[in-house]
């Protein structure tokens, strides 16, 4: 459980229904119980109202030292115990920004509370009494109880392990790297877009939403205005994995990368296809790439995925165009909000399509001069790490009625096609490329295949800050999970480049979270060596003489968009990737389509 109700207590008093010579000694009492200001306490007592409010939301230990009182003192009226309930954090810190919390009237105000406020919050109980004016009983009738009912459950797709052991390598990466804007991690199932971690650096504790959330701020806190103190728990509360945008920099390649190949304009390994002579001039503009004094000389895309070489991306995203280039950018859902079921959720910021020039189409296409969230780019490669199809994010997969106990799944919200299969598979392994020789190689993980893609960019322009982030997925063979790491200007002596600082905190991430997720651990360079078979033709087949057939050349069968009862035998195969007659090794997937 992240989030409970618990019983608590409200008391109050009806000031007319206390004799005179009991006030003070009532006021004492309820101070001293209470830990309230005397003087305060008093002024409610001897007002002339029907009811005032002495403490909400108190624990039972307090308010039966208020009965046992009560009846040492032989009082029986003008103070009134009321059951009342309040929101409980076990976990305090975790997931926090995720989450959100109460106010005093259990209202949800940020997050998952604020969200679903209307499924959780039930409704109040009351107890109804018949007064005077002065708030004196009148009647015999006595109280009449109204009962609670409670709020719905929500089942999260966050899963309470991987939550922590990412809470646990941000927070580490943060005070390593001397982070002195936080950071953020997000961690999603890419086939079905369950959240799987979700967080930002700093967090607060849930519990105490309004206090003070670091060492440094604890020491001041008493002597600071209260603007400002708003102004810091406004910070921390936010969700900036969904709430802020940023430059993501080469991680972005993956995404023209993509296009370039959907669209034909090239091929992963066609030697010498491009030249790296350290820049490429765009209508005037000489646009250098990371390793200008060090040209990368003749590579195929594999390579320059690898290298990260700028110009090899900006002479794709010109072949693309601007009109073709935006068209994915659509497709991947990047000109839109993901439609995450969390408040808050930030939009992009692009240059319209009929404002790009040759220019911001060049820098575009290697990740700067414009911004997204990290939610919204976890969203584009998951459709790249799950054959092709966009999936929307979610973080709530089940909703439980309090009173039946009927649960209510809530579906996987799919977008469409976004790139072949084939093409997703293409990307894929030069990801894993990455990760094994390129730019990414700080997270391996022995025995796993994962495919990555690091990205360092400017905060802004001119402002020495730099936002450096890692992207990964595994097992590449099978996605589980998209992990974006993102660190908000690292100033430590590590640096600021994403292979050196971001890299690291997901192999390390990995390391727990692939076992734990009961992937199997083979070595990648074993994958290579095995026999090699003829991919058979699934063209008219139904799924089960499909799969039949795999099983005869020891592949095995992936059907995109599988729905609970689908009919094996009467199902016909439309499309399958690879194409019949590729080879490819005893062991691997083939997807087919219905």
């Amino acid at each position: 459980m992240l989030a409970v109700s618990s019983t608590v207590e409200t008391v109050t008093v009806n000031p007319g229904n206390i004799s005179k010579e009991n006030k003070e000694k009532v006021a004492k009492a309820l101070a001293d119980i209470f830990e309230l200001d005397y003087e305060t306490v008093l002024k409610k007592v001897n007002k002339r109202s029907s009811i005032e409010t002495i403490i909400k939301k108190v624990d039972k230990d307090k308010t039966d030292k208020l009965r046992v009182w009560m009846q040492e003192n032989n009082i029986s009226s003008g103070i009134n115990i009321d059951e009342d309930t309040k929101r409980y954090y076990p976990y305090s810190n975790l997931a926090s920004q995720v989450i959100g919390f109460c106010g005093s009237d259990n209202q949800g105000l940020d997050g998952i509370e604020a969200k679903y406020d209307s499924q959780l919050k039930g409704q109040q109980g009351a107890i109804q009494r018949h007064t005077d004016a002065r708030g004196g009983e009148i009647g015999t009738e006595g109280e009449n109880y109204v009962p609670a009912v409670d709020g719905n459950d929500l089942v999260l797709t966050i899963d309470l392990t991987i939550q922590s052991i990412v809470e646990k390598y941000l927070e580490e990466a943060c005070i390593d790297n001397e982070c002195t804007d936080g950071g953020t991690i997000i961690a999603m199932n890419p086939q079905n877009g369950d959240i799987l971690a979700m967080a930002t650096y700093p967090n607060y504790n849930l519990n105490s939403p309004y206090d003070a959330y670091t060492d440094e701020l604890k020491q001041n806190w008493d002597s600071m205005e209260q603007s400002e103190k708003t102004t810091k728990l406004q910070a921390v509360w936010r969700n900036r994995a969904i709430a802020d945008t940023y430059e993501p920099g080469s991680v972005f390649k993956l995404i023209t990368a993509s296009a370039a190949l959907e669209e034909g304009i090239t091929d992963t390994d066609n030697e010498g296809e491009f030249t790296c002579t350290g820049g490429i001039d765009v209508a005037g503009v000489h646009i250098k790439c990371w390793r200008y004094y060090r040209p990368h000389g003749s590579e195929s895309l594999r390579q320059a995925l690898m290298n990260s070489c700028n110009p090899v991306f900006i002479g794709l995203g010109q072949k693309l165009g601007v009109h073709t280039y935006y068209s994915y950018l659509n497709k991947f859902r990047l000109l839109n909000i993901t439609g995450i079921d969390l408040p808050g959720e930030a939009n992009s910021i692009f240059l319209a399509e009929d404002k790009a020039g040759p220019v911001e189409l060049a820098t575009i296409s290697f990740g700067q001069r414009f911004e997204i969230t990290p939610i919204q780019l976890v969203t584009a490669v998951s459709a790249i790490a799950n054959g092709g199809n966009s999936i929307t994010p979610r973080v709530v997969k089940q909703i439980i009625n309090s009173q039946t106990k009927e649960t209510t799944n809530i579906p996987v919200k799919t977008n469409g096609r976004v790139i072949s299969q084939e093409t997703s598979a293409k990307v894929l392994s030069m990801m894993e490329s990455v990760v094994s020789e390129g730019t990414g190689k700080n997270a391996k993980v022995a025995g796993y295949r994962i495919g990555g893609k690091t990205g360092t960019s400017e905060d802004g322009v001119n402002t020495n800050k730099y936002v450096t982030s890692f992207l990964g997925v595994a097992p590449i063979e099978n996605p589980q999970i998209v992990l974006l790491v993102t660190l908000y200007n690292p100033t430590g002596e590590g640096g600021h480049q994403g292979g050196g600082v971001a890299a690291p905190v997901g192999g390390k991430i990995f390391s727990e979270v692939l076992p734990y997720l009961e992937v199997s651990q083979g070595n990648s360079d074993e994958v290579e060596v095995k026999e090699e078979v003829d991919t058979p033709d699934l063209i008219g087949k139904s799924l089960k003489e499909a799969k039949e057939l795999l099983k005869e050349s020891g592949l095995e069968m992936q059907v995109q968009n599988e729905v609970e009862d689908l009919d094996y035998e009467n199902t016909i195969v439309k499309n399958q990737t690879p194409k019949a007659g590729i080879k490819i090794n005893k062991g691997n997937k083939v997807y087919v389509e219905y």
